[in-house]
């Protein structure tokens, strides 16, 4: 063995020792404090990785004092969610739409083929690999390092559905992560194996007859799915109420919203929108759900007290993704038809301002301050950098081919994008 193998050997050791000191302290405050709750508060909300429930083994996390996969997190009181006006209001670094972003790390393999990527602000990033990898591949923020990579292969038995006892695969599109940081959801485009046999498209409809589809949990301690949830038909995009109340899923070829109960882990109702619903952000105060219909100008409006929907018309051809604002007062659309990105008061529910970014703009990221949008322009292979105030872009970097997913890490302060080609490439300002 090498003197350097010796030192990167004699480092590694030292830093996993001072992990069992640090750990061995944290379970003293809990046994005097009488509070589960608080390591898990002081492991993620540090940043750092889940080292408490993995060892590394040549590079990846290997999972010990796993549970079953039907069992349940819940049993801790969860840290109090933080929301993205408190984030903004917080913000300590410089103005984000003064910055110029640069690559800082570019992540190529064959082995991932992402279609999102999502953060969960504690130190990891998700990627979601699709059919194409059935993986989701977890990164550290910090060192760019592969943490662990989760199989999308299940058996519903495990997970309360009676009599599925064969193992099936999932294909994940998206993720959103709870407020509290505990967990994160992944939607899963279709299934596949034993009991499904028409699988899902990217052009169909309630009519086609495509198997219903389902959402993970994926407990963020342990890295482990432990909760399966069925919803409707290509389910994409996935947000949590800010209240931890709902989880919120479009199903492309179902027409519709499924609303999930957070507590019973079950869809309570699907509300049915119209061709091809996607992206969705959900108001400061958790009682409006904004949905873009891809198949149309708009974008519906959904009470979440009453279920009701209402809609904001005209916005612009096939709108495709949604950030709110950390007021709530706007919300940003990207129009994947026309090439532009709309900012919408919702004061009004009018267009007040859009601007052009490039071809097929997929999806958007906001910074912490909501100063900045970085949008990903997919037959562009550019991003761009949008300033909010005044919508004007203020950067546009080339990325590689089919950029398509974007997620902004707020404790690194970098933008992290993926792209179907089989790369993660991650910004940061200077």
């Amino acid at each position: 063995m090498s003197s350097r193998t010796d030192r990167r050997t004699r480092r590694y050791k030292s830093r996993a020792y001072r992990r069992r000191r640090v750990a061995a302290l944290l379970a003293v405050i809990v046994v005097i404090a009488i509070v589960a709750g608080a390591v898990y508060a002081v492991a993620h909300r540090g940043g750092s990785t889940p080292s408490a429930a993995a060892s590394t083994t040549g590079g990846k996390a290997t999972p010990s004092g796993q549970s079953t996969p039907s069992s349940s997190a819940s049993a801790s009181p969860a840290p109090s969610p933080t929301t993205s006006a408190q984030a903004a209001a917080a913000w300590t670094g410089p103005p984000s739409s003064d910055l110029t972003l640069h690559v800082r790390k570019v992540i190529v393999s064959a082995s991932i083929s992402p279609k999102s990527v999502v953060s969960t602000g504690t130190g990891l990033v998700f990627a979601q690999n699709m059919m194409y990898k059935h993986t989701i591949t977890v990164y550290d923020t910090k060192t760019f390092k592969l943490v662990k990579t989760i199989p999308d292969r299940v058996v519903l038995a495990d997970f309360g559905y009676k009599g599925k006892t064969a193992g099936i695969q999932g294909a994940p599109v998206e993720a959103a992560e709870t407020p509290d940081h505990r967990f994160m959801y992944v939607s899963q485009y279709s299934m596949y194996g034993p009991g499904f046999y028409h699988e899902g498209h990217d052009v169909g409809g309630p009519s086609s007859g495509f198997d219903k589809s389902f959402v993970y949990r994926v407990r963020l301690s342990d890295l482990k799915i432990d909760k399966v949830i069925k919803v409707g038909s290509v389910p994409k995009y996935v947000a949590v109420t800010p209240d931890q109340k709902y989880l919120l899923v479009s199903n492309w070829d179902s027409y519709s919203l499924s609303v999930v109960d957070v507590q019973k882990n079950k869809q309570i109702k699907q509300i049915y929108l119209g061709p091809y619903p996607r992206g969705i952000a959900v108001s400061p105060d958790s009682k409006t759900a904004y949905v873009a219909v891809m198949g149309s100008y708009d974008i519906a409006k959904v009470d979440l007290t009453t279920f009701h929907v209402s809609w904001i018309h005209g916005v612009g051809s096939a709108p495709r993704h949604l950030v709110m604002s950390p007021s709530g007062k706007y919300l940003y659309a990207t129009l994947n038809g026309e090439g532009h990105v709309a900012k919408i008061d919702l004061r009004s529910d009018h267009v007040v301002d859009k601007v052009y970014t490039g071809s097929q703009p997929r999806s958007m990221a906001m910074a912490t301050d909501g100063k900045t949008l970085y949008v990903v322009n997919y037959d562009s292979s550019t991003m761009s950098a949008v300033r909010t105030k005044d919508m004007k872009v203020i950067q546009t970097m080339n990325t590689n081919a089919l950029p398509i997913g974007i997620t902004y890490d707020t404790p690194t302060q970098s933008v992290w994008l993926c792209c179907y080609t089989g790369s993660i490439m991650v910004f940061r300002g200077k």
